[in-house]
């Protein structure tokens, strides 16, 4: 049986085993998870999106009070293609973060870093740390109005519509406010019913260039200006320029209103109706769209996510009776609404996606399987293939970094930006697990019935497993080694570190899929990686218990090893098995870590991660335990977004993370045969799922 015609036939038989009882009301699924917010909670604020650009509100369903929620989750307004960096106080060079390090190589190898001595390295790594940086495009709220005015709040994100509906009243009076953002264009609509007329203000900030806040500047009017550079009855188009980078907001409305300016950077749309609608798009060029009322980019909306909820997977827990169940989907749904508003477009999406800026709003390579992953699992592959062609554009930077080391192939770096660029890290240019994320997420695309993926990544998927191949080591002793490097549990250290547990599991997995696809080109397989493959290291262990890495032997004494990620875990869990793991021996470590982890020094995806290790192990109850164990770092808000601590209120890759663990316990992976692997079979989870695929 040809490949198309076998992966065609495979996934009919998974869907139709999940459907062996009555489909899922979907809607109904959906509809019982809204959030609901009666009062102000600075960390419940929501947002509407279509993962090009997102637009969070607050309680108004605008943004109308910026400086309350900048603490909780902030009001922002940001896209995929809006970056900005400043000026070059002293014209510095990329080559000044360079630093030479010798990992035994032969060979000394220069990577981008930061530095802690004064001077040039130091401030030119601080800027190209910095630079560029993600924009708020702009905020968009009610003008003139404190939040003491608003009482008898009653707001929903109305998710199989795609929208907020916002009630409350203004010193007495009545409003409804109805937000959507176009499916298709950078574009939010409102709709505002009130007793009288209430301007909206427009206002654009200058960047902070903090490494996580809102991105707003409200102080430097200066070094920024908006222009408007068009005007009409029912239009009017700005110009927003900030030192060498510039961007268009296109405002248009329904019936008569007037737009005045009330500052350098502060507009106000004062309709003489109390009944109106208007819509704000952003741009980094002239927009051509054309400019139809609020309410025709509101049903668009509409249009788009009852597509999006009906079609792809679906798990519905109405049946259990654990109590827990209904916690469980309310993560699960949100989890599917906020992915797909701020992690489906052109560029990967940053850890707090397009909420507001962390690490300076760049994003980080090794997460984008915990963002992007589980949309081929839940069958919407053309949200992560939107993303996925990021790769071509960031092939030649890739090549270089390599080449600059003295590697061949591609490596790719860990945090960046839509150019590609490589940002200076005292840890994250040391790290390797995001090397196989194109192999792994390009397979997936292939495994969900696209197999024009092989033809178009194959050079990428090529040269990523070049690069492997050349990077693995051999030692003394004839086996393959990883070393030099910051593993994914990042409190190791480059110069110390060897074999670290889930990196040479990921290897293995990466470079026996790189050469399936040599195969399904009509290639032979390359001999130096079959070579590597049949000698690259086990997993180290002490006596019954894996290493955190085979130069850790303290693993289990010492805090900085049973602290951060469980990264062990991954290795049977996030990957398939290997003959590089003991199974018995994996087991024994779990058990250790589920027991004895330092659980409150974690992050939102290792609880995931923790779960499917289990489920690969028959683990179920454990797998539930994990998901939804009470730690700080596992809390899930009103609004769906996994919290972590003051500085990240949201983190979208333990949302991501949770999708792709609850797809391996529904789904299971290939060779499973057990129906739900990953719940408990004591009649508490009758759990119903339809349209997920298995991991490999």
């Amino acid at each position: 049986m040809k490949a198309p015609i076998l992966i065609a036939f495979l996934l009919s038989v998974i869907f139709i085993s999940s459907q062996a009882s009555e489909p899922i009301d979907r809607k109904m699924l959906v509809q019982r998870n809204n959030p609901h917010v009666t009062a102000i909670d600075t960390l419940a604020s929501l947002t509407v999106g279509n993962g090009e650009f997102a637009f969070t509100a607050d309680i108004t369903g605008l943004q109308t009070f910026t400086e309350l929620y900048k603490n909780g989750m902030p009001l922002g307004t940001q896209s995929q293609w809006g970056w900005h960096s400043f000026p070059k106080p002293e014209n510095y060079q990329h080559s000044e973060t360079l630093t030479d390090y010798d990992f035994g190589r032969g060979r000394l190898e220069p990577y981008s870093v930061e530095s802690r001595e004064p001077g040039r390295h130091k401030d030119a790594a601080n800027y190209y740390r910095a630079n560029p940086h993600r924009l708020h495009l702009g905020a968009i709220g009610f003008d003139g109005i404190s939040v003491t005015d608003i009482t008898d709040i009653d707001q929903t994100l109305n998710l199989w519509d795609g929208r907020i509906e916002s009630y409350f009243s203004l010193r007495g009076e009545r409003v409804e406010v109805t937000t959507a953002v176009s499916p298709n264009e950078d574009l939010v609509a409102a709709i505002v019913k009130s007793q009288r007329p209430m301007p909206i203000c427009l206002r654009f900030p200058y960047p902070t260039g903090i490494h996580t806040d809102d991105a707003c500047n409200w102080e430097v009017d200066s070094l920024h200006f908006t222009q408007i550079i068009e005007q009409g009855p029912n239009h009017a188009l700005l110009l927003h320029t900030l030192d060498n980078d510039s961007y268009c907001i296109s405002v248009s409305w329904d019936g008569e209103a007037s737009l005045e300016r009330k500052g350098p950077n502060y507009f106000t749309l004062n309709p003489s109706s109390s009944y109106y609608s208007f819509a704000v798009e952003f741009s980094p060029t002239m927009p051509h769209t054309l400019h139809l009322e609020a309410s025709q980019y509101i049903e668009d909306a509409s249009k788009a996510w009852n597509d999006y909820w009906t079609t792809g997977g679906a798990v519905d827990f109405s049946g259990c009776t654990d109590p827990r169940a209904k916690e469980l989907e309310r993560r699960v749904v949100l989890s599917q609404y906020l992915l797909a508003t701020q992690c489906a477009g052109s560029t990967p999406p940053q850890e707090t996606g397009l909420t507001y800026n962390s690490w300076f709003g760049k994003f980080h390579l090794e997460m984008i399987w915990w963002h992007q992953a589980q949309f081929a699992l839940w069958g919407h592959p053309k949200k992560l293939a939107r993303t996925l062609g990021w790769y071509e554009k960031a092939a030649p930077n890739a090549r270089k970094i390599a080449q600059r080391q003295g590697f061949k192939g591609l490596r790719w770096m860990k945090m960046t930006d839509p150019d590609a660029g490589e940002a200076p890290s005292k840890v994250g240019s040391f790290l390797i697990w995001q090397q196989p994320h194109l192999i792994y997420l390009a397979e997936m695309l292939y495994r969900a019935g696209d197999t024009t993926v092989i033809d178009r990544y194959f050079p990428l998927v090529e040269a990523t497993a070049e690069f492997m191949t050349d990077f693995a080591d051999l030692d003394s002793l004839g086996r393959f080694t990883l070393h030099g490097i910051i593993p994914a549990q990042e409190t190791l250290k480059a110069s110390e570190t060897i074999n670290p547990p889930l990196e040479l599991s990921y290897w293995h997995y990466g470079l026996s899929t790189a050469q399936k696809w040599r195969e399904r080109k009509g290639l032979p397989r390359d001999a130096k990686t079959d070579t590597v493959l049949m000698h690259l290291s086990h997993l180290a262990a002490i006596d019954t218990l894996y290493l955190a890495a085979e130069s850790a032997p303290d693993t289990y004494n010492d805090i900085r090893f049973t602290s951060d990620h469980m990264a062990v875990l991954g290795a049977l869990g996030v990957l398939p098995d290997n003959d590089l793991i003991d199974d018995d021996i994996m087991r024994s470590t779990f058990i250790w870590i589920y027991q004895n982890w330092n659980w409150d020094k974690t992050w939102g995806w290792d609880y995931p991660t923790t779960a499917m290790c289990a489920v690969r192990l028959g683990k179920a109850e454990q797998a539930i335990n994990a998901l939804l164990m009470n730690q700080r770092t596992n809390t899930y808000l009103p609004n769906g977004h996994n919290y972590q601590d003051s500085r990240l209120r949201c983190y979208l890759p333990g949302n991501g993370g949770l999708l792709t663990a609850v797809a391996l316990m529904c789904a299971g992976w290939d060779g499973c045969t057990q129906d739900t692997p990953g719940f408990p079979k004591d009649g508490t989870w009758n759990v119903k799922w339809e349209g997920l695929l298995p991991l490999p």
